[in-house]
């Protein structure tokens, strides 16, 4: 139950009213940023909610039972705080919203709280974004527990896993680009095997603080493709770091990491071919 103020709630039941929306984000390296879309800032709580202008939100979406609540914010960039190289950069992923309408003439009067939640799925294009926000209830589509599975379900070096990863960590510089995901290295020359399914982490350049999912490693030419593309199209000289991946199958486990007291999957459980197989006879 929200808890309102008497001058609000007289105010709401007026047939006319004068609500607007604000929005808090607070980013997950603690940065905040007060957005309301009135003509003018607002202070509430003696924080200033800045003027926005060309954004919208959608309706409401939510229930009283375990459905999933979502909405989206949407607008266009105008304001310095919402850059398209930080929304693309990932600066903004996982941020915490806060929503709520106040009186814009009577700030003092309190607020009314309507949702909160983080931002999930980001797009952009030509100056405009659109931001999910997902809901407490979000939670509520995310599978817990484990699964039976022919292959491992540990990360090449965590606790389960017991590799020591360091070990198999590789300063490297980048020597020329072909795009976002491809691009050649200086250093090192290990087998083809032994990026894929790792980590590329920037060190510096535009894309600093990033790390990104290794597809595949030719030692030949050393070229480096990455699974997804990288915010910002790197250049020569960036720094980076490398890892080894895994591709968490039982013969890689025991041929090239001797580690199979450590295997975290389930090799010899019969597959679908198994359960639909008739007997004999």
């Amino acid at each position: 139950m929200k808890s309102l103020s008497d001058d609000l709630k007289n105010h709401i039941k007026q047939e006319v009213t004068s609500l607007s929306s604000c929005w808090k984000i607070i980013r997950t390296d603690g940065v905040v940023f007060r957005f309301t879309d009135h003509d003018q800032d607002l202070t509430v709580d003696g924080e200033i909610y800045v003027a926005t202008d060309g954004y919208n939100r959608s309706a409401l979406k939510g229930s009283s039972g375990t459905d999933i609540d979502e909405m989206e914010l949407a607008g266009f960039l105008q304001s310095d705080a919402l850059s398209e190289e930080d929304l693309k950069a990932g600066v903004f992923d996982y941020a915490e919203i806060l929503f709520f309408l106040v009186n814009w003439q009577a700030p003092d009067e309190g607020s009314i709280p309507l949702r909160k939640g983080w931002i999930g799925q980001v797009n952009w294009s030509d100056g405009f974004f659109q931001a999910e926000l997902r809901g407490l209830t979000n939670a509520l589509k995310r599978q817990i527990g484990a699964v039976y599975t022919p292959e491992c379900q540990a990360d090449l070096g965590d606790g389960r896993c017991k590799i020591n990863l360091a070990a198999r960590t590789f300063d490297d510089e980048i020597v020329s680009v072909v795009n976002e995901r491809v691009f050649t290295l200086k250093h090192y020359a290990g087998p083809d095997a032994d990026l894929a399914g790792g980590v590329l982490s920037f060190a510096s350049g535009r894309n600093a603080g990033r790390s990104l999912e290794i597809d595949s490693w030719y030692a030949a030419d050393k070229k480096l493709s990455l699974f997804l593309e990288a915010p910002f199209l790197p250049t020569a000289g960036d720094q980076v770091k490398i890892s080894h991946g895994c591709d968490k199958r039982y013969v890689t486990c025991r041929d090239r990491f001797q580690n199979l007291i450590n295997f975290r999957g389930f090799p010899h459980v019969p597959g679908t071919d198994a359960l639909m197989e008739r007997a004999n006879g």
